[in-house]
Order: structure tokens, then sequence, then C-alpha cells
């Protein structure tokens, strides 16, 4: 339960960071804005178009009197709203980093200077970069998806399907919208896909206390367009706390000398015993050397 309350507490100081330094925030801005007009206009084609949707998906039902026809295709039309909701909050940020990809990465590489001193560098050029990425993307939404199918038609069993299968799905889509935010600073340390997975799945808790709020809000219109560079920024963080690494200037009460408590600490500013995280017993990435020494693209 400690964890749920550090992921939250990651989310909440991105959001302080970015809004601290005011031209990132802006700058971070961009890409979530072309991608809410993307969305937007599919929404709006949802909306008009799932009567339709369901009543050619229902031809045995033509012939039903009321109320049941109305029944059948009214939870049908509730239900692929709620999968294409499900679908878009993952799906906004797989395809809002896709196209911020350098906004993102130079947004993550100014929240490591802040934190310590240097920030990891990949080693390799843009379009390899955005390959990497889009790549890693669609391996997530065809596990999101899978879940999806799954939780759809959990929704007809009932009671369960009104009450439990909503909270999976908030969980699933919080885990994997972690993965997908953490993986602009992963990336850079070269942390490949199943790596990632795996830190997090370490860490589960952790995740789902960053995520699960974050999808929360994603379901406003327009604020996930507005918490998208804090997001970037927390999960930056977040991924520092998961490769171990911590910040060049902290203090001996491990707070940075900010005097505040820190995500990982308790009241007062003092160390909380992190879980066991069998990733971080021989961490590779806490090495002496520069980061652009490791990696099979570095020079």
């Amino acid at each position: 339960m400690r964890d749920i309350g550090a992921g939250f507490g990651y989310l909440l100081q991105g959001q302080k960071w970015v809004f601290g330094h005011g031209r990132w925030f802006g700058f971070g801005l961009l890409p979530g804005l072309v991608t809410f007009v993307l969305y937007a206009g599919a929404f709006v084609g949802l909306f008009y178009g799932a009567d339709d949707l369901t009543a050619w998906a229902t031809p045995f039902a033509d012939d039903w009197g009321s109320p049941w026809q109305g029944l059948l295709r009214g939870t049908l039309t509730f239900l692929v709203f709620g999968l294409g909701l499900f679908l878009a909050v993952i799906t906004f940020t797989a395809v809002t980093l896709l196209i911020g990809q350098p906004f993102y990465e130079s947004l993550s590489e100014a929240v490591d200077r802040a934190e310590g001193g240097e920030a990891p560098e990949s080693g390799r050029p843009l379009w390899q970069e955005l390959w990497v990425s889009a790549r890693d993307s669609l391996r997530v939404l065809v596990r999101v998806a899978l879940y999806g199918v799954l939780l759809f038609a959990a929704g007809f069993i009932p009671v369960v399907g009104q009450t439990v299968v909503p909270a999976l799905g908030f969980c699933v889509s919080g885990f994997f919208l972690t993965e997908e935010l953490t993986a602009v600073a992963l990336q850079r340390r070269d942390v490949d896909f199943k790596e990632r997975l795996g830190l997090l799945r370490g860490r589960r808790t952790l995740a789902l206390g960053f995520g699960v709020p974050l999808t929360l809000f994603f379901l406003v219109p327009f604020i996930a367009v507005l918490l998208m560079p804090g997001a970037v920024a927390g999960a930056t963080l977040m991924a520092r706390d998961l490769v171990g690494e911590t910040s060049a200037d902290e203090d001996e009460d491990g707070n940075g000398g900010s005097g505040e408590s820190r995500p990982g600490t308790g009241a007062g500013g003092h160390p909380v015993q992190p879980q066991p995280n069998p990733y971080q017993q021989a961490n590779p990435y806490q090495h002496q050397q520069p980061y652009r020494q490791l990696g099979p693209y570095s020079s």
C-alpha cells in the first residue's frame, strides 16, 4: 500500500516540476493538442455511428418486440462506448508519445539533468527512436486489446460486469499507461520492453498508484492534454526509482535539501524501506561510467 502513495506522489511531483518550468509545460502541450483534435473527431464519428453499428451486429434482434430490442442494443451501444473509451485512454498516450517523441525526449532529459546532473542517452538516431517507440506501443496495444476483449465479454455478467469489470479495466489501463510513460526515460537507458514490464510488475502497486489516477483524470475531456507534460516528468522520476538512481544533491535526510517529503519517504522526510525488487539486487544501470558508454548503439 505504501507504493500506491509513492506512485501518486510521482504524478504530483511531475505536475509540480513542469508548472515550475513553464517553458517545458508549453513545449509539452503541443503533441497532446494535435492528438486531442484527432481523437475528438473519432469520437464524434463513434457517437453518430454507434447505433448503426449495434444494429448491424444484431440482425437477429430486428423482429424482437419492445423493450427487448432496445434493451439489447442499448446495452451493446453502452459497451461499445466503454470499450472505445478504454482503448482511447491507452492509445491516446501511445499516439501522443509517437507524435511528440522529440518533445518528450527533451522534457525527460531536462528532468534527468535537474535531478542527477546528466541525462542518459541511448545514442540512437531519431528515426530509430521512433521505430522502437512505435513497435513497443504496438506490443502494448495488443496486450490491451486482449484484456479489452476479455473485459468486454465479462461485462455481460450480471452485477460483476457493472462493478468489478470497470475497476479491473481502470487497473489494466493504469498499468499500461504507466508503462508507456516510463518508456520515454527507460528507453534512453536501453531498458527493453520485456525488462520494463518486469520492473513494473515487481512494483505493481507503484505503477497502479501512478497510472490509475492518471487514467481517471484522462476521462475528462482536454485534461489529458494539460496533464501530459507533467505525466512524462513524473514518469521520468519514477523511472529513476525503478532502476535505483537517486538525485545528485540528496542530503542526509534523503530529500535533496528541500525539506519536503518526496515519494519513497515518510513523514518528516525519513526514508521508507522500499519493497523488495529483484531488479535492483544487481542493477546494471548504476554504473559510475557515463550513460553514453552503455547500450549497443553507443559509439
